[in-house]
């Protein structure tokens, strides 16, 4: 059987959102490894600059590819691009998303829809085809951005919180079926992060940096993880929240 080894710092590394403030981070130490990266965001000026900083950063060679990732008839081409230019995908990243408006979801069946379009319908539909191509490999780490938000809903953001459940319940499924073609998959569960989509967010003790979730998720895939809080203490966070009996739950102002 060809098979390649899980764990390969300086091997082949497709990232989807890259220019988001955690995928850049991820980027760059893999960069900094000298392995080859393709990048796929929807802004192709910050996807030029961001490949020029892995390249000082000490990538071997960094590609590109602009898409809109919500346009699920865009996947299929950006997929086998990134495969023509990497040969193999060691290492996946997907790592888009938004935070949506609660209060306007709310009111709104269309935003409601949108914002589920985005956090669990495309990524769900792009990880089906990227699953494929894993499994005919039989190799591989595949690792995707989650929330903590979806441990449970809480009255504050669960439109947000049951796209992400949705999304880690996929990703469970997904983990227990590609483990039998040695590919591992790993599902990032992030708790506040200081980033463009929660600048208008009050900062507390609990927010981390995008440095520290980066080098959580680097971690990870590169040792074969299942599921990661980051940063840690958000695992002890969310079980204290998924004890709380409903009765008591509905009434706080979570």
């Amino acid at each position: 059987m060809n098979r390649r080894p899980l764990v390969n710092h300086t091997g082949s590394v497709l990232i989807f959102g890259a220019t988001s403030a955690i995928a850049t981070d991820v980027a760059r130490r893999f960069a900094s490894g000298g392995a080859t990266l393709f990048l796929v965001g929807r802004s192709e000026e910050k996807l030029s600059a961001l490949r020029d900083d892995l390249l000082v950063r000490g990538a071997a060679r960094v590609e590109t590819a602009v898409a809109d990732l919500t346009e699920i008839e865009s996947h299929e081409r950006v997929v086998e691009a990134a495969k023509q230019a990497l040969g193999t995908l060691d290492q996946v990243l997907v790592a888009y998303g938004v935070l949506g408006d609660q209060r306007a979801s709310e009111t709104s069946v269309e935003t409601t829809l949108r914002d589920w379009q985005v956090n669990a319908t495309s990524t769900i539909a792009l990880l089906t085809l990227l699953a494929n191509e894993l499994e005919r490999q039989r190799f591989g780490t595949l690792a995707v951005i989650s929330s903590v938000a979806g441990d449970r809903g809480r009255q504050s953001n669960y439109v947000y919180g049951a796209a992400k459940a949705a999304l880690s319940a996929f990703l469970s499924g997904l983990r227990a079926r590609l483990s039998k073609a040695g590919v591992h998959v790993v599902t990032i569960k992030p708790g506040m992060v200081d980033t463009p989509m929660t600048a208008q967010m009050k900062k507390g003790p609990l927010f981390a940096s995008p440095a520290r979730v980066g080098q959580d998720i680097h971690q990870a895939m590169l040792r074969g993880r299942d599921v990661v809080y980051s940063p840690w203490y958000w695992r002890g966070v969310m079980l204290v929240i998924r004890l709380i009996p409903e009765p008591v739950f509905k009434r706080l102002p979570l």
